[in-house]
């Protein structure tokens, strides 16, 4: 027999439980969003600043082997070993933040044409004057310096086009993770509806019938006749009621 006391707490349970699946749900998503997303978009960023960083590097040994050509030999031969390490150090940091697809294809391509660039001025700074001149810089050297640095172009703008993915698959992850919530709201509204309806029909329905059926035999002396379908504290109030009503019927009748 349900008691009356564990129908209306059950109905809240159930409520309480959906929104509690609903929150958590919620959370989940949201978190997980976070964390992947801020995974991404640190990879990109390492990456997009590693290879900035070797365009720096690449701009800054063009103008060591400019100074070269100009006699600044002791100079140009600092800038060209330090840039040189720098983009060798960038590199190794980029190459080691493989993440995306095609991103290892474009560094194995920005390794082979460095090493034929850096074949091109290593010359020069360990034999100056041998090779050089305005010529065989415009006809060698820069070639070869505008090709790593267009494919050092390529590297960033594949990160930065995977960034902007990021940030678009983001807009439906979130809204998916709205889902949850939108769930919840209309499954507690119905669910309210359904609860409604039983506590009129299980509880207020057969309280009302109880009182009119008892003004009526108060007022009339109309038999006390209430069906009650549950076996709860209405069922037990409706009989004790009946009882109670068949009792003042038979003293009336025995005087």
């Amino acid at each position: 027999m349900l008691k009356l006391r564990f129908k209306i707490l059950s109905g809240f349970v159930i409520l309480s439980l959906m929104l509690f699946i609903a929150g958590l749900w919620s959370i989940y998503e949201f978190s997980s969003i976070g964390v992947s997303v801020q995974n991404i978009l640190d990879d990109n960023y390492k990456s997009i600043q590693a290879a900035k960083s070797m365009k720096e590097a690449l701009e800054r040994e063009d103008s060591g082997i400019l100074m070269l050509l100009l006699g600044n030999r002791e100079q140009g031969h600092s800038i060209l070993t330090s840039a040189d390490s720098l983009f060798n150090k960038k590199f190794e940091m980029a190459y080691n933040n493989i993440t995306i697809e095609n991103e290892h294809e474009h560094l194995e391509l920005i390794k082979d044409r460095y090493a034929a660039y850096r074949k091109v001025w290593k010359k020069p700074l360990e034999e100056f004057g041998k090779e050089g001149g305005l010529d065989w810089y415009f006809q060698k050297v820069h070639p070869l310096f505008l090709s790593v640095n267009e494919s050092v172009d390529d590297l960033i703008n594949l990160n930065d086009q995977v960034m902007y993915q990021t940030a678009s698959s983001l807009k439906t992850r979130s809204e998916r993770a709205i889902m949850p919530g939108i769930i919840a709201i209309i499954s507690a509204l119905i669910f309210t509806f359904i609860f409604n309806y039983m506590v009129n029909y299980y509880m207020i329905g057969p309280i009302v019938r109880i009182t009119k059926a008892t003004n009526l035999f108060k007022e009339k002396r109309v038999p006390f006749n209430v069906k009650i379908e549950t076996r709860d504290e209405i069922h037990d109030l409706a009989q004790s009621i009946d009882g109670l009503c068949s009792s003042v019927k038979n003293k009336e009748n025995r005087k």
